[in-house]
């Protein structure tokens, strides 16, 4: 239990700016594999964003899209796809406005 509250209390010790920064750096690493096809590993990437910000629309968007990509040649009603539904839904829930930008700019907005 112990153990447990010093874990606790250390995630929340971790400033937004380092998980801004976390979300980014997989966002970007993720949109790279992505438009290399590596649908495989832009997967994991935006898994690790949706991870450090769960907030984050751009990360559960582009999660939902490269699960999708990965279930696109499987028979049409595969439950990867309603996983990437699901993802797209949490990203426009997070952000109604949202519009991705593929890496043209920065994934996730600065807040100062």
């Amino acid at each position: 239990m112990i153990r447990h509250a010093i874990v606790l209390t250390a995630l929340l010790a971790v400033p937004a700016a380092a998980i801004a920064a976390d979300t980014d750096d997989s966002l970007n690493v993720g949109i790279t594999a992505f438009k290399k096809r590596n649908f495989k590993r832009a997967e994991e990437e935006f898994e690790k964003a949706v991870d450090a910000d769960p907030k984050s629309a751009a990360a559960h968007f582009y999660l939902g899209y490269a699960i999708y990509k990965r279930a696109e040649p499987k028979r049409p009603f595969h439950p990867d796809k309603q996983k990437a539904k699901d993802e797209f839904a949490k990203a426009f829930e997070l952000d109604p406005n949202f519009e991705p930008d593929w890496g043209k700019r920065p994934a996730v907005k600065k807040t100062e």
